[in-house]
This record gives C-alpha cells, structure tokens and sequence, in this order.
C-alpha cells in the first residue's frame, strides 16, 4: 500500500483528503504543521507528499527546498491559491513535481495523484527492461539512468529531480528539438500554459551544472524561436 504524507493545515481539506485516498487504497498521514510535517517527511519513507503552501511553522516552498536539499526526492504535489501564480512558478523550480490550485475538485486531485504514481511505475518498469541502456556518456559527461547521478568533468553532479528528468529527456534523444511546450508535458506530465520561464530556467541551471562555458554550451543547445535540443555527437 502507498504512502502519502499529506500536510495541510485546513482540517476540514485534510479529513476530506484522508477518505478519498484511503478509498483509494492509499495509507494517509495528515500533519497541519509545516515544521512537523517536513520533520516527519525525513524521518519517513513516503511514496508521495501533499503539499500545502501556506502553513504554520515551514511554508511548503520551504519544505520543498529543504527536503530536496536534504536529496528527498520523495514526489511532491503542491497545493496554491488561485491568485498565487508566482508560488506555483516557485513551487515547480524548487522541485515539486506537479501543483494544484485552490478551491479544486477531489476528483481531479486523485487524478494527479494516480498520474504521478503511473509515471512513478512506468520509469520502474524501464529499469527493469533487460535491454534499457543505462548509462548514457557524452564525452565527459556521463548519466546513470539507474542511480540516477550524472557526473562531469570527473566530477559528481547534484541534480534535482526535475533537473534529471530534463536532461534525460533531452540526452536520450540526441538532435530532437523539443519545444517548451513538449518539455513542460513530458517532464512535468501536464500542460503547464503560460509556465515556458520555468523550462527556461531548469535549462539555465542545468548548463550552470554541467557546461564548461554556459555561453557557448555544449550539450544543451537552443533551437532559436522553438525550444532546446541535445547535440548530436555523431554528426
């Protein structure tokens, strides 16, 4: 059965929360204090935390970067206002997997929940493929798809999720563009309208990460006027 942490701190979302998964089949823990909740987030082996962003205590855009500063990478669902758009911007960079607005539906709710585990379960099945490639190497920049560690220039690069999943997506396929728009549905798993900043900054940071020279970088090329694509070293 899976776990999900969720911390809210409306009592009244929370109970609401708490039956739903757990006719769902899921085992739900409710915590309404965001300093508790990021405590017990580290302490224990959850499948998916929901994520609340106006908490007592910690806010969630703390908890989200302190767990994956801490290398959590536990999959987070944030919960926003409907008026909060920086928030939801700041939630997806910090590493949440997926954001939901407030008020919304249950059902939609479970929906992304089911969602994130299919993907969850999709990528387990891929590791267990006997024939899947998994180390991925570019001259001197090398991706475990396993481990999920990616080292460059002989050295060890720390990555959050959503900036392993990015330069997966992009390095699996060498010379693909992808559009801002195709990146934010196959990373994020949903039509983010409006969100193309936040590719752009998971790209800035991901050349930070492993360019040489992020003026004239080397693996993470941008299409003008369409997207970004992986070079091609075979060309």
């Amino acid at each position: 059965m899976k776990r999900v942490l969720v911390i809210e701190d409306d009592k009244n979302i929370g109970e609401l929360l708490e039956i739903h998964l757990k006719d769902s089949f899921y085992e739900p823990t409710i915590i309404n204090h965001g300093t508790e909740g990021c405590q017990l987030a580290k302490q224990n082996n959850f499948d998916l935390i929901i994520l609340d962003i106006m908490l007592p205590g910690m806010d969630g855009i703390q908890i989200c970067r302190e767990l994956r500063g801490e290398k959590i990478l536990t999959p987070i669902l944030m919960l926003t206002a409907k008026t909060e758009e920086i928030d939801k911007v700041i939630g997806l960079e910090c590493g949440a997997d997926d954001y939901l607005t407030k008020p919304f539906s249950l059902r939609e709710l479970m929906a992304r929940v089911k969602a994130i585990f299919r993907r969850i379960e999709s990528l387990s099945e891929a590791k267990r493929q006997p024939n899947e490639k998994q180390l991925l190497t570019f001259e001197e920049l090398t991706v475990d798809l396993d481990k999920r560690t990616v080292t460059a220039h002989n050295q060890r690069i720390e990555l959050t999720p959503k900036e392993f999943d990015l330069l997966v997506l992009l390095a699996t396929n060498p010379g693909k563009t992808y559009t801002r728009e195709r990146i934010l549905n196959k990373v994020w798993g949903y039509e983010f309208d409006g969100y193309d900043h936040t590719v752009n900054s998971h790209i800035n940071r991901l050349r930070a990460k492993i360019e040489t020279d992020v003026s004239n970088p080397k693996f993470i090329l941008t299409a003008w006027g369409v997207g970004y694509r992986f070079s091609d070293f075979s060309e």
